[in-house]
C-alpha cells in the first residue's frame, strides 16, 4: 500500500508507478534509511512522543532487517515504491502496529533529505581513500625519479629542463587540493535536517540534536524549508568530483601522449592496454582513454543537478528525485577511475633514456645560456637575442648548443667561454633550479615530504 493511499479513490496506473518509482536506485541508501530511523525512533521513546516500549522493539526489528539484507536472508523488494516505503512496510508485518509509529513527526521530505546526506558523507570517505591510494603511487614515482631529466612544455613545445618526478608532483599538488576541497564540501554536508518535517517542523517536542549526534553529524539544519528543499551539499560534491575528473582527464591525456611512438616516455604494464583487432603491432592506452572520456558523465552529472534545481519554488518538488542516480553515478564513476588509474601507473615503466633524448633535443637550456651571459653583465633581453641567434644556426647547422663549438658562441658574444658547456648542462639547469617548488632533486624531495604530511593531515577528516 502507498503511504499516501487514503486521498486516492482507485490504484495509480502502472506505468505513471513505474515512473515514479524510486527504489531501483535509492535502494543503495538502505543502510542509512535504517540508521536514521534507527536513531529517529530511539529520540521518539526519550521524548515520550511514543512509548518507550514501542521505541525498543522499532529499533529492534530496524536492526533485524537490516542484518537480514546485508545476509541476503531479506531481498529488498523492487515492486515498493522506494526504499522508506519498502522498510517501513517490512517492519510493520516483523513488530505489527508499532511499526506504524515510526513515522510520527517525520516526512520523507526530511527522512529521504537525512539517508542522502548521510549515504554520500560515507562516499566521501571513499573517495578520500581512493585518492590517498592514488597520490601515494605518485608519491613512490616521484621518489624513484627526482633526477630523471626530460622537457617540461608550454603549448606541447619542449620548454624548459625538469624531472619526471617534478612533473609527477604537479599531479599529487592538484589531487590534495581535491581532496581539502572535498573535506570542507563534508563540512556542510553533515547537517541533519530530520525534524524539518514536510516543510514546516513539527509540534512534537523532538530533540533533533540529539539525533544528529547519534548520527554523526555536526548539527541541524535551521530552517525547515531550508531543510528539506537544499541539495547544495550534492551540488557541491558534484563539482569537487568534476574537479577530480578534471585532474584525471589531463593527467591521461599526458598517459596517451608519453605512450606514443612519437613521446615513448613510459610504456604501459600489458593489463593496462588493449590491442587491435586487425593490426597486430598496436598497443593502445584504452584506460587512459577510457579515464579521459568518462569525465563527461561527472561533468553531466554537475551540470544535471544544476539545471533540476535552477528553478525549483521552496520547499520539496519532485524534480529532486533526479538528485540520485546522477551523483551515485558520478562516485561510482570516480572511484573507479581513481583506482584503475592508480594502478595502471604503478604498474608503468619510465622510459627515462626516451625522456633525456627529447630533452638534449629540444634547445631546452637555452634559457639557462642567456642566463649564464646574464651573470656575465649582459642585460637579459641583449642575452634572450644572442642565445636565439644561436638556436637558429644550431637548426641550420644541425647543431644543438652542448655541441655548438665555442668560436660559434663567441661569435655571437664575446662573453662566452668554456664554462657555458658547463652551465647549459641539462643536469646541471635541473640542479640549479632551487627555487622552492622547482625542479631540483632536493627541492622535489622537500616537496614529497612536505606532501606526504600534508595527505596525514587532510586524510584525518575523513
Amino acid at each position: 500500500m502507498k503511504l499516501w493511499a487514503g486521498r486516492f479513490k482507485h490504484d495509480v496506473d502502472q506505468k505513471t508507478n513505474d515512473f515514479n518509482s524510486s527504489i531501483s536506485f535509492d535502494c543503495r541508501m538502505v543502510k542509512q534509511d535504517i540508521m536514521g530511523s534507527i536513531a529517529h525512533a530511539a529520540m521518539l521513546g526519550r521524548q515520550n512522543i511514543i512509548d518507550p516500549s514501542e521505541s525498543e522493539k522499532i529499533i529492534t526489528g530496524l536492526q533485524g532487517i537490516l542484518a537480514d539484507i546485508e545476509t541476503g536472508a531479506l531481498k529488498i523488494d523492487m515492486q515498493a515504491e522506494d526504499i522508506h516505503t519498502f522498510i517501513e512496510g517490512e517492519l510493520t508485518a516483523r513488530i505489527g502496529d508499532a511499526g506504524k509509529r515510526l513515522h510520527t513527526a517525520r516526512s520523507r521530505n526530511d527522512q529521504v533529505a537525512l539517508d542522502l546526506r548521510l549515504y554520500l558523507l560515507e562516499q566521501c570517505g571513499a573517495v578520500a581513500q581512493s585518492l590517498r591510494g592514488l597520490i601515494e603511487v605518485l608519491l613512490r614515482q616521484a621518489a624513484q625519479h627526482t633526477e630523471t631529466v626530460m622537457p617540461g612544455y608550454t603549448h606541447l613545445q619542449r620548454a624548459q629542463p625538469i624531472t619526471f618526478g617534478h612533473h609527477l608532483m604537479a599531479y599529487v599538488q592538484m589531487l590534495l587540493r581535491d581532496l581539502d576541497r572535498l573535506a570542507d564540501c563534508k563540512k556542510r554536508m553533515a547537517i541533519s535536517p530530520l525534524g524539518a518535517g514536510a516543510l514546516a517542523g513539527t509540534t512534537y517536542p523532538l530533540d533533533r540534536e540529539s539525533v544528529a549526534t547519534e548520527l554523526g553529524l555536526c548539527g541541524v539544519c535551521c530552517n525547515s524549508l531550508d531543510g528539506v528543499s537544499d541539495r547544495d551539499f550534492v551540488i557541491e560534491l558534484l563539482s569537487c568530483l568534476s574537479l577530480v575528473m578534471v585532474h584525471l582527464s589531463r593527467f591521461a591525456e599526458e598517459v596517451i601522449l608519453w605512450c606514443s611512438w612519437e613521446f615513448k616516455f613510459i610504456e604501459l604494464d600489458d593489463g593496462f592496454a588493449t590491442g587491435s583487432s586487425i593490426m597486430p603491432q598496436k598497443k593502445n592506452p584504452d584506460i587512459a582513454e577510457l579515464v579521459r572520456g568518462k569525465s563527461g558523465r561527472v561533468f553531466g552529472a554537475l551540470l544535471t543537478l544544476l539545471t533540476v534545481m535552477k528553478g525549483l519554488p521552496l520547499a520539496y518538488n519532485k524534480d529532486m528525485q533526479e538528485d540520485k542516480q546522477p551523483v551515485f553515478d558520478a562516485v561510482d564513476t570516480v572511484l573507479i577511475c581513481t583506482d584503475t588509474f592508480a594502478a595502471m601507473l604503478d604498474t608503468m615503466t619510465v622510459l627515462k633514456d626516451n625522456m633525456r633524448a627529447a630533452a638534449a633535443k629540444g634547445f631546452i637550456n637555452a634559457t639557462d645560456c642567456a642566463d649564464y651571459l646574464v651573470g656575465k653583465g649582459l642585460p637579459f633581453r641583449d642575452a634572450y637575442k644572442a642565445v636565439g641567434t644561436l638556436v637558429a644556426r644550431c637548426i641550420d647547422d644541425g647543431q644543438t648548443l652542448e655541441t655548438l663549438p665555442l668560436s660559434d658562441y663567441q661569435s655571437v658574444c664575446e662573453l662566452f667561454s668554456e664554462d657555458v658547456y658547463d652551465a647549459i648542462s641539462l643536469d646541471r639547469c635541473v640542479q640549479r633550479r632551487t627555487v622552492k617548488g622547482g625542479p631540483a632533486p632536493a627541492c622535489v624531495q622537500q616537496e614529497i615530504e612536505a606532501a606526504r604530511t600534508a595527505l596525514k593531515q587532510v586524510c584525518k577528516q575523513f
